[in-house]
């Protein structure tokens, strides 16, 4: 079809080129019009005229022809909804290149919304062809990501000239071999023209790297405006820190040309990487952005700080949980599963929920109302590289010791990798913090709304402590302290929760009469 568009179109030429040419000729001289000898068919009747079209030297090229193009077309991936109430996300890492290949649903890149990290995946077969993020970018939901260059025949595109050839890998662009104007595919109704002069030609469709266009980005510098040399014209690091080197931006490049700052920013951990490596003295300041579950914590606790808050403090005598623990440890069936201490404490939580239900709830301010909630999920916060995060264990209620275990590991896992999904992280009724787990005695923890209750569980310390008769003894105790949301719980409600849950610590024993 290409061919024939383009031999059409070199037909239109010759043949309005012939005709004005005779019209000239007519106008001047009453006699026949002299056909150019290279327009007549050899041995063709003198009755008539037959043409015939030889290479033609120059060719024009409609912009319409190639958007008709079945072939191939550029379209554009956004960030899709990630999930219910998230407007933007986070940009840790690209699992493609420029000019790479993809095949339907092949991961592209990872994002980190507030409540989990998110693979995103191609939803179609074809070659990236720009990508417009670069790793710790906040991109909005909707936002282009990058553009892929989608192709359903063996070839993705082809080079038209003197003749149609296969296009190289190489190239994204579909172009006619002439001077002065290459048509690039566009996804619009529209093809653009852009002028294929080299030193204007890199206006659009700039080569580079993500790490480059962060770095280009760190320094506020347009990097359409840096003149490429790496392979056609490809943006490298240094063009970057030259460029701004001329422009008075930077003073001294070899210390940032010399350092892996920026290439980090892809590295294994996103956008996580060492401050501490950056060339700057110990007194100079320097502006640390908040990302993925940081910026989460920042609008979470700016909306609990609003809430009016209730603690409650007690000390549980921890003696019988030590010795469960060690029974657990020396009758043990699973060798790769560590016992401790927080899959009892929360399983005796479920236990006491189920008698104060209003501890295990939310609240809709908006309609002034609470749901208690039948599901027991209870959140363990964690303390990772990326930031605090607050995963739920589901149904708490109709788990055992053993099954809670082995989902408290699966979850920290996942935390520790970054891969906690939204599931494993919404949804949450009622949240747990081990800081004893670090240190400390207890804490005052704020509540993670719409829950309406925290409790901040503080180190196991052997204390001594006196008997009824007057003797000292040695006890195993914790402090616990329960944050609540004094608009749905009063004191007194807390407390005897506080107490019920106390009970079944210290008399492990009790859980059995609840089992299922």
């Amino acid at each position: 079809m290409i061919r024939s568009r383009i031999w059409q179109k070199r037909a239109f030429i010759s043949s309005r080129t012939f005709f004005s040419a005779s019209a000239s000729s007519h106008s001047s001289s009453s006699s026949s019009p002299t056909l150019p000898s290279r327009f007549l068919k050899p041995n063709a009747p003198s009755s008539h005229v037959s043409f015939y079209f030889p290479r033609v030297n120059r060719c024009l090229f409609c912009t319409q022809p190639a958007l008709d193009l079945p072939a191939s077309k550029l379209v554009d991936v956004p960030l899709a909804q990630t999930g219910e109430g998230i407007a933007e996300c986070e940009l840790l890492k690209w699992y493609v290149q420029e000019g790479d290949y993809v095949e339907d649903f092949q991961p592209l890149c990872e994002v980190q919304s507030d409540k989990a990290t998110i693979e995103i995946t191609s939803r179609y077969k074809g070659k990236v062809s720009n990508i417009l993020c670069g790793p710790g970018d906040i991109v909005k939901v909707g936002e282009t990501l990058l553009k892929i260059l989608v192709d359903d025949s063996a070839s993705p595109s082809v080079t038209l000239g003197d003749s149609v050839n296969a296009k190289s890998p190489d190239s994204d662009k579909t172009s006619v071999n002439v001077p002065v104007f290459t048509t690039v595919v566009d996804d619009s109704d529209n093809a653009k023209l852009i002028d294929s002069d080299p030193g204007k030609g890199r206006q659009t469709g700039i080569l580079s790297t993500p790490a480059v266009r962060s770095l280009a980005k760190q320094h506020g510098i347009d990097i359409t405006e840096v003149c490429g040399t790496g392979k056609d014209g490809r943006v490298l690091k240094e063009d970057v820190l030259n460029f701004a080197v001329s422009k008075g931006i930077i003073k001294d490049p070899s210390a940032l040309l010399h350092t892996d700052s920026v290439e980090q920013l892809q590295g294994a951990e996103g956008y996580n990487y060492n401050i501490a490596t950056k060339s700057c003295s110990p007194s100079e300041d320097r502006t640390v952005p908040f990302r993925g579950f940081q910026r989460a914590m920042v609008k979470s606790m700016s909306l609990a700080a609003k809430v009016p808050h209730f603690h409650y403090v007690d000390e549980i005598n921890c003696d019988a949980l030590v010795e469960l623990k060690i029974s657990f440890q020396k009758n043990n069936p699973y060798p790769d599963i560590k016992y401790t201490f927080l899959p009892i404490l929360i399983k005796s939580l479920s236990m006491a929920l189920s008698k104060y239900p209003f501890m295990n709830s939310c609240f809709k301010e908006d309609a002034v109302e609470v749901v208690l909630k039948g599901s027991h999920n209870v959140g363990i916060a964690m303390a990772t590289q990326h930031g605090l995060v607050v995963p739920n264990i589901k149904n708490v209620q109709s788990l055992s010791i053993l099954e809670i275990t082995k989902e408290l590991a699966r979850l920290q896992q996942l935390a520790s990798n970054n891969k906690l999904t939204s599931e494993d992280i919404c949804g949450g009724t009622i949240t747990l913090s081990n800081i004893g787990a670090i240190g400390g005695k207890f804490g005052s923890p704020l509540v993670n709304l719409p829950e309406v209750s925290i409790i901040a569980i503080g180190k196991i310390q052997k204390v001594p402590r006196f008997a009824d008769n007057g003797n000292v003894y040695p006890a195993s105790l914790v402090t616990v302290n329960i944050g609540a949301d004094h608009r749905v719980l009063d004191g007194a409600t807390v407390a005897r929760f506080c107490n019920e849950w106390k009970q079944l610590i210290e008399n492990p024993e009790l859980l059995t009469l609840y089992l299922r």
